[in-house]
């Protein structure tokens, strides 16, 4: 399963504020998603499975998103379960 997984692996570029770009590379570094960011350079990532690009959507919505929403997304994930 590993070797399928890896032969469907995408690099992606991330356009992010550059304020934010480090943090967000460190917790992706911190989740074992392969990515990298050279100086003034946009954040690139290795996305290789579903739950690594969901886990990329939730890490750039915490930076990017408005407070507000995020919390109405929390609020709406409590009340499925």
């Amino acid at each position: 399963m590993q070797s399928f997984l890896s032969q469907i692996a995408q690099t992606y570029v991330v356009e992010i504020n550059w304020l934010d770009r480090w943090q967000v590379y460190q917790r992706l570094q911190e989740l074992e998603i392969p990515c990298w960011c050279e100086a003034n350079q946009p954040l690139t990532v290795e996305i290789n499975s579903p739950a690594a690009a969901v886990q990329l959507w939730s890490v750039t919505q915490q930076f990017t998103a408005v407070r507000q929403d995020l919390i109405s997304t929390l609020k709406r994930s409590w009340q499925i379960h």
